[in-house]
């Protein structure tokens, strides 16, 4: 008996050290990154009993499943309204802005993709066992490993995911046996997976799908079913929900894996979209004459700072994350690399080029904390012509949304809260709201030097550098 206390006492110290090294566990992080998927583009309500908030023809049972499991973020934004800019925003933790990337296709020589804290390379400074993997479309103009990526499918891009029809038959029905490469990314991620775990490394993988951007390729199969189904008043397109419900089925995979290989207690699992959803298919016939476009209730889409072109789907599961939890906080793609580093580190350092912050707060503690940034707004910058659209800015500082369009220095404003459909302007009724936001978006442009409109400028062709056109704030 005499023995007793101490061991006792060693048993204890044992228990402290066994649950010192859980916590201090380096977890694995999983990002699935879809590609022109609207927030409205699953079968999962963003907001919930709000039905215009996910789809009314698509099916995604297996995302259903994930924001059942998770957090979903009614509020969440795409870094920029096009592909690439929020690509590397979400690997930097800058704004297209600051990175002066703002459009496709555009020289990239003034980006230190050897340099800059990257995803990757945040994790390997936290743990260097930290393995790095990204399978899809990478959408960026530089190799997966200068980034910090142990492995990927190479400097992948659109016309690597079935994409190569002609403006005439690109939103025509396609199919094949694997569109967009869902299966194939699919499996060389799991694949990724299963190693990983076998040599005992924590991971971080990206799974950039080429769906759900046109061309419209899907099974053949899936494609019949939703012939046959009911069209919805906005979503109506059988190919496009075809090609939804594959990506679903590469979700369930991983969701699958994940619990099969026993990681589900130290995963973290991202879902979210690259930009909106176009607004139209181009030269489609109207099957319902109330559809108001695929993003509604937002207003327009893909290519645009409104709401339809930004705002995405953005879903968050993983340990201690309470199941069907939601909130109604801002955030960007820009706040996905300080969050990580936060989950995996329990630290957080912004330094002064970081426009993003960490949300880890609202996932275990309050589903309404302040988001804490350099800047305490979110930053969206078009600087060139688009379509129909005049170059714009947009800057989203609480419930209210700014647009500057930069040629005309017409200003609109929008209170989000109550006007999700950005048809109300403000600017008139609050002068001083508006000329708050209008000084802090040109402070801030100025301050990152970001690319400036001009007449005549597009930022292409891609061999003419930043230097040359000489444009800047």
């Amino acid at each position: 008996m005499r023995n007793l206390p101490l061991f006792l006492f060693f048993a204890f110290i044992i228990f402290i050290s066994c649950n010192k090294n859980d916590s201090l566990k380096s977890p694995n992080f999983i990002l699935i990154l879809s590609d022109d998927q609207g927030w409205n583009g699953t079968s999962y309500e963003m907001i919930s009993n709000q039905v215009y908030s996910k789809s009314d023809y698509y099916e995604t049972p297996n995302i259903e499943n994930l924001a059942k499991s998770g957090m979903v973020f009614s509020r969440a934004y795409s870094p920029g309204p096009t592909c690439s800019p929020t690509r590397y925003a979400i690997q930097f933790g800058q704004t297209p802005a600051r990175l002066k990337h703002i459009r496709v296709s555009m020289n990239v020589d003034h980006i230190d993709h050897l340099g800059m804290i990257s995803i990757p390379r945040a994790l390997k400074e936290i743990d260097n066992r930290y393995v790095a993997g990204h399978f899809g479309k990478f959408g960026m103009y530089s190799e997966p490993k200068n980034f910090g990526y142990d492995f990927s499918d190479g400097m992948t891009g659109n016309i690597d995911g079935n994409i190569d029809g002609t403006i005439e038959t690109k939103w025509l029905p396609q199919h094949h046996e694997d569109p967009k490469q869902i299966f194939g990314i699919t499996n060389r991620s799991l694949s990724f997976m299963e190693n990983q775990v076998k040599e005992n490394n924590p991971f971080y993988l990206q799974v950039s799908h080429y769906a759900v951007h046109s061309d419209l390729v899907s099974r053949k199969e899936v494609f019949d079913k939703y012939k046959k189904k009911k069209r919805g008043v906005y979503h109506e397109n059988p190919s496009i929900a075809a090609m939804t419900e594959d990506l679903d089925f590469s979700v369930g995979e991983i969701l699958k894996k994940v619990k099969e290989l026993g990681i589900e207690d130290n995963t973290y699992i991202i879902y979210m979209s690259d930009n909106g959803a176009v607004e139209q298919i181009l030269g489609s016939k109207k099957t319902n004459k109330k559809n108001k476009g695929y993003n509604y209730p937002l207003r327009h889409g893909k290519g645009t700072l409104y709401e339809g072109g930004i705002r995405v789907p953005f879903i968050i599961s993983g340990p201690n994350i309470k199941p069907g939890s939601s909130t109604s906080v801002s955030i960007s793609g820009v706040d996905i690399l300080p969050t990580i580093q936060d989950l995996a580190s329990d630290k957080l350092n912004l330094n002064e080029k970081m426009d993003g912050g960490s949300f880890k707060k609202n996932l275990f503690n309050d589903v309404n904390s302040k988001i804490i940034r350099n800047n305490d707004f979110l930053v969206f910058h078009l600087p060139f012509r688009r379509g129909s659209f005049n170059p714009h800015s947009a800057i989203i500082e609480n419930e209210f949304k700014l647009i500057k369009f930069t040629n005309s220095n017409k200003l609109l404003l929008f209170n989000l809260e109550n006007d999700i459909n950005e048809k109300n302007d403000l600017s008139e009724q609050f002068p001083e709201i508006t000329k708050k936001l209008n000084i802090l978006l040109e402070e801030y442009l100025k301050d990152v030097k970001a690319p400036k409109w001009k007449k005549g400028i597009n930022w292409r062709p891609f061999k003419k550098t930043l230097k040359e056109f000489n444009s800047f704030y």
